[in-house]
């Protein structure tokens, strides 16, 4: 992954991503959280220009947050599990992989708009 990211819910005030990664090539896009044990709280993974994802080859659950171009949330998915297949959600033009209970902790909603800084 060679961009840093971090990523604040501008609706609520709070910060979901302090230091995430961007998937933003073939390879970083294929492997995204495969083999991972575990994700620290403020991790994300934010994939630009995707609008679904699957959980194969992952050992954990994950957060997702899938936004539109304006970086408006247009859907969530709390605690997906391993070996799953994600929404393909219309009108996403992003998404965001997180720590689960991230979602929960930020108290983000479909209609918060987020903002996404590159580092």
């Amino acid at each position: 992954m060679s961009r840093s990211v971090q990523i604040t819910n501008r609706t609520r005030h709070t910060v979901l991503v302090t230091r995430g990664e961007i998937a933003d090539n073939l390879w970083t896009r294929f492997r995204g959280l495969m083999g991972r044990r575990a994700l620290p709280e403020g991790y994300g993974l934010y994939f630009p220009r995707e609008s679904a994802i699957h959980t194969f080859g992952m050992r954990i659950a994950i957060d997702v947050v899938y936004l539109d171009r304006a970086c408006r949330v247009v859907h969530l998915t709390n605690v997906m599990r391993p070996l799953r297949l994600g929404p393909l959600v219309r009108g996403a033009r992003d998404v965001l992989e997180l720590p689960v209970g991230t979602l929960e902790r930020t108290e983000t909603r479909v209609g918060d708009f987020l903002e996404i800084k590159l580092l």
